[in-house]
């Protein structure tokens, strides 16, 4: 797909894309909401003569329409291809490079990925990777750890689930100026395409856990890769291998996530204000050691953060005000913090909390909370945790969207039941109203 043909595409906005693209009527009933193929087989008029399917796993209704609404909300986007979980779009990309190669991975990757690149790829391609902290690391030592048979570099932006901001463009330009043109994977997982758009930043590839914020319901599991108009060979590539390995969603799974889809942007909207808000509550609270929230003023990658956000998402956070005045910006939905007190205050938060719920996973309209040294990351060999900052005192929060006066609420009820007071340096100082919920429910209600 041609640039201009991709700008094209992508000329409305945001949320008139998610409810439209895909979403064409049904040609047979002219039902406004397309049904759920599940057939696994498609009648052909004559040997090789079909409407474009054959079988289930090489293609299906229900995925291309995913896939269009896919490529459509990734700002740059022009093909997307839908996988069976958001692993499978890993394994098949990092099979894609071929064997003996090796990969330059952002320190504290997600623990799946980890596993992957080190305990199967690692056995059974020969891949390499050299984990590189690649927020702090200047561009010499990035370069430096290039090599001749490096075809990736593996980029969270923020990470998880320590939220380190690492600058797409900046990596984009090493990587494309070295002598071995590896290409820039961002896992967008963590912001969505509403907040965040790698492709305009120079990302060749961009990778999703649909099963976060895009379908957003905690209920399908999958993943996707979304590829720029000049990656044509390699968007061939993957379709080929995801076909031959079989890492294909169901029909079922296709529709629930594009329905999900739909609603995007209202809900990222939401999740970020929330989370700025807690952000802002945690920051003040003598319960807590550190806050890791790149969209507060105060954190040191503020200005990255507001560098980074989208064009659309721009658009609305210019109507919010000042950042300055108002402590910052929404910046997705996810926030880690340390918590004071002993070795049990994380789990006693995490088993006292009323809105939030322990789980893994993230992104769901639901709030959900996790300890990642013994959850999501514990894959992760201790030093190598310690090394990153995954200690048993932090907490990786999810905010959902549900009412911020009752999330606040649960957060501070938690933390006064998890820290001894005698622990903390002054007693607990918190308003009767957090000015974050007045601000929060006013904007809100604007919407």
């Amino acid at each position: 797909m041609s640039p201009a043909l991709v700008a094209r595409r992508q000329e409305k906005g945001f949320s008139t894309r998610a409810v439209h693209v895909g979403s064409d009527p049904d040609e047979a009933t002219n039902a406004v909401i397309q049904p759920i193929s599940l057939s696994t087989t498609f009648k052909q008029d004559a040997v090789g003569v079909h409407k474009g399917y054959e079988y289930g796993r090489s293609g299906n209704p229900n995925r291309d329409s995913l896939e269009r609404l896919l490529a459509s909300l990734e700002a740059g986007g022009a093909e997307a291809i839908a996988f069976s979980s958001g692993s499978a779009a890993t394994s098949t990309i990092i099979q894609s490079l071929g064997p003996n190669s090796h990969i330059v991975s952002v320190s504290d990757v997600y623990g799946g990925t980890f596993r992957y690149m080190n305990r199967v790829a690692a056995e059974n391609q020969g891949l390499s990777t050299t984990f590189v902290d690649l927020e702090n690391a200047s561009e010499e030592n990035i370069a430096a750890a290039i090599r001749e048979n490096t075809k990736l570099i593996w980029v969270e932006s923020p990470t998880n689930p320590t939220l380190k901001l690492v600058d797409i463009r900046r990596i984009a330009d090493i990587a494309h100026t070295h002598a071995s043109a590896p290409m820039v994977l961002v896992d967008n997982t963590f912001l969505s395409p509403y907040w965040s758009s790698p492709l305009l930043n120079g990302a060749d590839i961009v990778m999703h856990s649909l099963t976060k914020y895009i379908n957003g319901h905690s209920d399908v599991i999958m993943g996707a890769a979304i590829l720029p108009p000049h990656r044509p060979e390699f968007s061939d590539k993957l379709r080929f291998l995801q076909n031959a390995i079989g890492a294909v969603p169901s029909p079922y799974d296709c529709w629930l996530a594009q329905r999900g889809a739909k609603t995007l942007q209202l809900r990222m909207k939401t999740h970020g204000q929330n989370a700025l808000a807690v952000a802002k509550y945690l920051e003040r609270s003598p319960y807590v050691k550190d806050v890791i929230y790149p969209g507060l003023a105060s954190h040191p990658r503020h200005e990255l953060a507001k560098r980074m956000i989208s064009p659309h998402a721009k658009k609305f956070v210019d109507t919010l005000g000042d950042p300055e005045e108002n402590g910052g910006i929404p910046f997705g939905g996810m926030v880690s913090f340390r918590i004071r007190g002993d070795d049990g205050a994380a789990e006693r938060f995490l088993t006292h909390t009323k809105i939030f719920t322990l789980a893994e996973s993230l992104g769901g309209v639901e709030s959900l909370a996790e300890l990642p040294s013994k959850m999501t990351h514990a894959s992760i060999p201790p030093a190598e945790r310690a090394n990153l900052g995954i200690g048993n005192d932090l907490i990786r929060l999810s905010v959902g969207i549900e009412d911020v006066e009752d999330i606040l609420e649960d957060v501070k009820q938690a933390l006064e039941f998890s820290v001894d007071i005698t622990d903390v340096a002054s007693p607990l100082k918190v308003p009767q109203q957090h000015p974050a919920i007045e601000n929060l429910a006013s904007a809100l209600a604007a919407l």
